[in-house]
């Protein structure tokens, strides 16, 4: 069975968080600094939203405000929904597909673990399908 956090021990579990009261320039500068689009909100331990480039695009620079004005809770999406690092990756997938998530929290024992992107969870699969391709394909030419 492949769980969510097998992906998490092939990408690792760093997760780049940032505080609500924040400046938005400080959550840009850390996605650039960091090669991510996105950051987890965090007041102390208890997460409390995502900000990513995209609620900058659509909340900041659409509305003429500026990011060294407006405060990274003002613009952040609350976080919908979390996985158990257990949780199967194909129910990762219908959840971020129905509920239209580009990133998935992961939690272990109720504590955030890691994140996953979509794009994680179907090279996961397709590197999972690919080996049971390979395994085949080896069977089949060695069973003649």
């Amino acid at each position: 069975m492949d769980q969510v956090i097998d992906v998490l021990r092939y990408k690792g579990t760093q997760v780049y968080t940032i505080a609500p009261n924040a400046l938005v320039f400080e959550a840009i500068a850390d996605m650039v600094h960091h090669e991510v689009g996105s950051l987890l909100v965090m007041d102390g331990e208890h997460l409390t939203g995502i900000v990513t480039e995209r609620d900058y695009l659509r909340k900041v620079a659409l509305h003429g405000r500026t990011s060294r004005a407006t405060r990274v809770a003002e613009i952040m999406s609350p976080i919908d929904c979390t996985v158990d690092s257990a949780e199967h990756i194909d129910r990762c997938l219908e959840l971020m597909i129905s509920r239209r998530l580009r990133h998935l929290p992961v939690l272990h024992h109720g504590r955030l673990h890691g994140i996953v992107s979509v794009g994680d969870l179907v090279k996961r699969k397709l590197t999972v399908q690919g080996h049971a391709l390979e395994q085949l394909t080896y069977y089949i030419s060695h069973a003649c």
